[in-house]
């Protein structure tokens, strides 16, 4: 495909937050396709919605959480074995409050609090690369402002 030709082509486009809180990580067990994966709380950005507010109401959504972000590890690009492409944006946060009673998106079986170790170990369940390495990128201590993502109206 080529924009040249008239023909786009656009990436699914993710937000992901990497949560610490006590050195653990706040990650989610999710049933896709009937296997049950591990991800960071993550989605799709919706229509008219800053990368920001993406990345909060994904966490909130899956978790139960509601967070401060406090900086952006990076944005990743990702092709996935069934050719779909991926385009996600990190955030590193920092929890504030839990509402245990809120129920979770579909799909999400529990949220759960990993060591880094814990989450290393069983990599053959991460829903895909995506996940480790932007928790290595998070505790190699990529960090940018939160300013290097601007929602212009």
């Amino acid at each position: 495909m080529s924009y040249r030709e008239g023909r786009f082509w656009q990436p699914d486009v993710t937000v992901a937050t990497v949560v610490v809180r006590d050195g653990r990580l706040l990650v989610v067990e999710e049933r896709v396709n009937g296997a049950l994966v591990i991800n960071q709380p993550a989605g799709h950005l919706e229509p008219d919605e800053s990368l920001v507010d993406a990345a909060l109401r994904e966490t909130r959504e899956e978790t139960g959480w509601d967070v401060r972000l406090t900086g952006f590890i990076g944005a990743y690009q990702w092709k996935a074995e069934n050719g779909r492409h991926y385009l996600r944006f990190a955030f590193a946060a920092e929890p504030e409050r839990h509402d245990p009673t809120r129920p979770l998106d579909t799909g999400i079986e529990r949220a759960v609090w990993m060591t880094p170790a814990e989450l290393d170990a069983i990599r053959d369940r991460h829903r895909s690369p995506l996940v480790w390495r932007v928790v290595a990128d998070h505790l190699a201590g990529r960090r940018h402002p939160l300013s290097m993502v601007q929602q212009l109206a």
